[in-house]
């Protein structure tokens, strides 16, 4: 099942006195981050760090997530108190670093890492990060045997663990704020210099953070790999389908008298394209994971190029500018949404592990803490941890696609509107219906469900 249906851990109320009743520990508690930055991360180190604190407990940060521990180096930590951490949770960035060193690459690693926690006098780990730090957590809890209690707190500007679809991983609200701020001004520059912009945002697997800025700023459209993935065929998406796309869009525009623009695309598309499409792909730099370093392909300027060969033989001219937005992001100081989920979350997982919880990522859900064991949300299939993809048969999805600016089915059985996108784009009916009719197969025709009125003892979607 992708995605849980139901709260996994069953509700407890995160409230002191009353919440994870088990031993007490006088054991190390150890920080550490894993994976790329997110608004929020100095917030529950911070709370984490006071909640152990107040209960007697040592913590110490590890600087740079699993690498030094990998090298078997004890001297790259911190030593954690609140008089350290009490106002840490305003700033952006990481106050221990951050890595993608992966302890799971061999045994020897990840017996290493242990070694390490042992000599440090370390019992109990917080671990922050996305799915590939969960997945270290997981491996390196079972490699314990016992010996290390580990909790997992998800942090991820993607939007992407496998958590129910209303719960967020933290720092992606701030991440898609300031996201749409820059879009926002994207979208007035597009109006007042009469161009296109192809704006880029994160997003390695899912397309959460593209979809959540496209759709608050208004965009023109926006492109996550969700949509095309479910119809794609076995070698991946074709490049000719998003070109298409944002090249119809362009010409829908024109027919509206208007030259300008602004299309979010996710990041992750390049991912699920097929790698015959892009020149040189295949030679392309992996991480510590075995992902794509997406840095290093310019997806953007891939796509503009594409899109003005396709235009030039309409005899369109139109000015397109590539726009990567991410890294502004990831840093930034959180909004307070994410300062306060934050400081639930590093409170929750703190007490959780001083207390005896182990294996588990830290989540909260209807107000309630809830603790997800890590095998819950294994793949069994792969072995990894399970990715929350764009749920494009959702109410959220559809009312964002009605929206959208770009080619429909409708389009083409109107002959009106057919005439009108055939003049903008110097072809005849028939000629366009061929070039591009076979983008309104990808065209949702499903209604939005029914609106039913909850009662108040029953949550919406419950």
């Amino acid at each position: 099942m992708h995605g849980l249906a139901e709260p996994l851990g069953g509700l407890v109320d995160c409230r002191p006195g009353d919440l994870f009743r088990g031993h007490m520990t006088n054991e190390k508690l150890a920080i550490l981050v894993g994976g790329g930055p997110a608004p929020g991360i100095n917030s529950v180190i911070g709370a984490a760090t006071i909640r152990a604190c107040t209960s007697g407990v040592e913590v110490i940060g590890i600087q740079d997530g699993y690498r030094w521990l990998m090298e078997g180096d004890t001297s790259r930590v911190t030593a954690l108190t609140i008089a350290d951490t009490s106002r840490i949770h305003f700033r952006g960035g990481s106050h221990l670093g951050i890595s993608r060193a992966n302890p799971t690459k061999s045994p020897e690693l990840l017996a290493k890492c242990l070694d390490t926690l042992d000599r440090l006098g370390v019992g109990m780990l917080i671990s922050i990060g996305g799915d590939d730090t969960c997945f270290s957590a997981s491996t390196l809890a079972k490699a314990s045997k016992g010996r290390l209690r580990v909790v997992h707190v998800p942090k991820t500007i993607d939007n992407d663990l496998d958590l129910p679809q209303d719960v967020y991983t933290f720092g992606f609200q701030t991440a898609r704020h300031i996201g749409v701020e820059i879009v926002k001004n994207l979208m007035v520059d597009a109006k007042t210099t009469s161009r296109w912009y192809f704006t880029v945002a994160m997003g390695r697997k899912a397309g959460h953070l593209a979809l959540g800025i496209g759709k608050s700023a208004g965009a023109t459209l926006t492109l996550v790999p969700e949509e095309f993935t479910a119809h794609a065929g076995p070698d991946g998406v074709r490049l000719r389908e998003i070109v298409d796309t944002l090249a119809g869009a362009v010409i829908k525009r024109l027919s509206q008298g208007r030259p300008d623009g602004v299309a979010v695309l996710a990041e992750g598309l390049v991912e699920v394209v097929n790698t015959a499409d892009i020149a040189g792909l295949e030679g392309v730099e992996r991480d510590a994971h075995g992902h794509i370093r997406i840095a290093e392909v310019d997806f953007g300027n891939i796509v503009k190029a594409a899109v003005q060969r396709r235009l030039s033989e309409l005899r369109i001219t139109s000015t397109i500018v590539s726009k990567n937005i991410g890294y502004e992001l990831r840093c930034a100081d959180p909004i307070p949404f994410d300062m306060e989920y934050t400081r639930d979350l590093g409170y929750c997982a703190a007490r959780y592990a001083i207390e005896g919880g182990d294996q588990a990522l830290i989540s909260i859900q209807r107000g309630r803490f809830v603790p997800v064991p890590f095998d819950k949300i294994m793949d069994p299939h792969t072995g990894r941890m399970r990715v929350r993809m764009v749920d494009v048969e959702s109410d959220r999805y559809k009312i964002a696609r009605s929206y959208m600016l770009r080619l429909r089915a409708a389009d083409f059985e109107d002959n009106v509107e057919l005439a009108r996108l055939s003049q903008a784009a110097n072809l005849k009916p028939s000629e366009f219906v061929e070039r591009f009719g076979y983008l309104a197969e990808g065209d949702p025709r499903t209604s939005i469900a029914p609106m039913r009125a909850a009662t108040p003892s029953q949550p919406p979607g419950s």
